[in-house]
């Protein structure tokens, strides 16, 4: 097994070890676990989050062994990025891959478990969610600050996005699901409006979200909605039809 632990955690290595070779059989699941796993271990008292990812077809077994970093370790490395940028995500605690003669089996990431009080999933789906829209205001600066220090995250959509309340009407939000990043030494404006299109579908949204951001950025709100609402479109469009083709299949 190949494995890295954060320095933090290194006097609990044996004990986080032993979480990860009895995942299986023990822990408290976490999410629906349609695709990858995530359970919910103690250690030392501090609740611990330990993702295991689906076992990856043939072809990505031999990538991740010797052509490409797999999801778990890319997303420790990711996370700790992040971190040292100052833009929040649970801190990274570990990840452990295992391998056959045939590639990469199994991989898990491991990291503290926050405790928040929505994700940005809710401010989509709840359309009179009392703080909707200063949590949306506070969402565009949180973007534009990921944006200006050249984090591309992409999978940067509505479940990915932890909130929690700091005070009456401050709002901390923190990454998740990091594995699929780019890192550029300036974005550009496009760039910038096209990483923001899975975030919400809802037109009133986008508004307030591209007002925010072009106060920030420098660049008047009509021209920012207009790119922002522009990739928004078209992303819903592609997804819908990926929606109807599978609907097909299925019957």
């Amino acid at each position: 097994m190949n494995f890295k632990i954060n320095p933090i955690f290194e006097n609990s290595t044996e004990s986080i070890l032993g979480n990860v070779k009895n995942f299986s059989s023990t822990g408290e699941l976490f999410g629906n676990g349609d695709r990858n796993k995530i359970k919910l271990f103690d250690l030392n008292g501090k609740t611990i989050n330990i993702k295991s990812f689906k076992i990856p077809n043939v072809f990505n077994k031999v990538a991740y062994k010797y052509f490409r970093k797999s999801k778990a370790k890319r997303s420790y490395e990711y996370a700790r990025i992040l971190l040292e940028k100052g833009i929040g995500t649970p801190q990274p605690i570990a990840f452990f891959e295992k391998f056959s003669l045939f590639g990469l089996k199994n991989s898990y990431y491991v990291s503290e478990h926050l405790n928040v009080d929505l994700t940005f999933r809710e401010i989509v789906e709840i359309s009179n969610y009392f703080e909707r829209e200063n949590i949306l205001r506070q969402f565009a600066k949180f973007t534009f600050n990921l944006h200006e220090k050249g984090i591309e995250f992409l999978d940067h959509s509505p479940g990915n996005t932890l909130i929690k309340k700091m005070s009456t009407d401050q709002f901390n939000f923190y990454l998740v699901d990091l594995n699929r990043m780019k890192f550029h030494e300036k974005m550009d404006f496009e760039t910038r409006m096209k990483n923001m299109c899975r975030i919400t579908p809802r037109q009133d949204q986008i508004e307030v979200i591209s007002e925010e951001y072009a106060k920030c950025y420098g660049k008047s709100k009509e021209e920012v909605f207009e790119r922002m609402w522009y990739y928004t479109s078209r992303f819903q469009e592609k997804y819908k039809k990926r929606q109807m083709i599978k609907q097909k299949l299925k019957v």
